[in-house]
């Protein structure tokens, strides 16, 4: 072998052991990177009207890794996808006469609403409704879709995730939350063994991420003791701040605060039947008098030590759901797309694991860096 053919070779060795290393190198550091997820807050809820096919559609597209459905229940027992059980402000059931005698008064969780109430529909009878806009003075543009679209069983949703990643091959995860559940069992509808009995019948939902959330204690409990541990499945205890206690809590006469399942115990004893904590995103970071974000608490290292993920919610496009430190002058409900980038991105340096936002695009924009 010639002189020149054994350089060519050594060197050509060596190039290759040079770019192994820096490919094992940029492999490691990118399993070593922390993974922010996603989850599009009752899908693009800031681009569309909440809980609608467009509006699941168009987080996907923007790169959600989760989509949201809060899940209510219907007078014949069928979980479908709406805020709350308070129909009034997402229907246009106001406008249908032939539903006038169905308007009632309820207090539901400690809130007080004159309206439409979810529980009273049978499923055809909700099926003939259709989706509005329920921030019309904030998001006008959105109302541009009212009435195209009708109220989605849950069902339907996972349908429609499992349509979506048997054409594209991408798997979408699916963020339910347990809406009302102490209110729904005192009036004879409970949501949780129709909600498992979902979960096991489709195949979908056998295997794609799912994280299933709730305000409540006691549901997310009893589904853990049946569920047990599974690969695809999380639960995620919402909190909310200070002396407020969840509705089961308050139902059973308890003294649970979710400032004290926000200690260093009440963690750990979350960590006992849940993987993840979903405070709102100012119990992470609390804003001062000005309006502008304050110290870090405690709160997300706490989680972490206690072996919790931490999801924040929820991130909103508009100048009045920001800080002041990253609001623009162009009015309350102008859209900021450069204020909400830097603001989540400012949460995503404490620590987060994860966060609701109602703009999918601007979270993974924040998220990229």
């Amino acid at each position: 072998m010639s002189k020149d053919r054994r350089e060519f070779l050594k060197n050509a060795v060596a190039g290759a052991a040079l770019l192994y290393g820096a490919q094992m190198a940029s492999t490691a550091f990118a399993a070593d990177k922390r993974k922010v997820e996603l989850f599009a807050h009752r899908g693009a809820s800031a681009l569309r009207p909440e809980h609608t096919l467009a509006s699941y559609a168009k987080a996907i597209a923007d790169g959600a890794d989760y989509i949201e459905p809060d899940l209510v229940i219907t007078k014949d027992g069928v979980l479908v996808a709406r805020h709350e059980a308070f129909l009034s402000e997402t229907t246009d059931v106001a406008s249908r006469p032939e539903f006038a005698a169905k308007h009632t008064k309820k207090t539901i969780d400690g809130r007080a609403q004159d309206g439409w109430f979810v529980e009273d529909f049978t499923l055809a009878e909700l099926k003939t409704l259709r989706a509005i806009e329920r921030l019309p003075k904030v998001r006008p543009q959105n109302t541009q879709f009212d009435g195209q679209f009708q109220v989605l069983t849950w069902d339907e949703i996972i349908d429609f995730a499992a349509a979506h990643a048997a054409t594209t091959g991408q798997v979408i995860g699916l963020v339910p939350e347990l809406k009302h559940s102490t209110y729904f069992k005192s009036i004879g509808l409970p949501l949780e063994d129709r909600f498992l009995k979902s979960i096991a019948d489709h195949e979908y939902t056998r295997r794609c991420p799912l994280e299933i959330q709730s305000f409540e204690v006691a549901n997310l409990k009893y589904v853990r003791s049946v569920l047990g541990k599974q690969k695809n499945i999380r639960l995620m205890q919402l909190v909310e701040r200070g002396d407020i206690r969840p509705a089961d809590v308050v139902a059973a006469g308890g003294d649970l605060t979710f400032g004290k399942m926000c200690s260093k115990q009440g963690l750990r004893d979350m960590a006992t039947y849940a993987d993840v904590v979903a405070p709102p995103t100012r119990a992470l970071i609390p804003l001062l008098a000005d309006g502008k974000l304050g110290q870090t608490t405690t709160l997300i290292a706490d989680a972490h030590e206690a072996g919790l993920l931490v999801h924040t919610w929820t991130f909103r496009p508009e100048n009045r759901f920001l800080a002041a430190d990253f609001r623009d002058g162009k009015g309350d409900d102008a859209r900021n797309e450069k204020g909400s980038i830097a603001e989540i991105q400012h949460y995503i340096a404490a620590g987060i694991d994860g966060f609701f936002s109602d703009d999918s695009a601007l979270g993974r924009k924040a998220i990229a860096g």
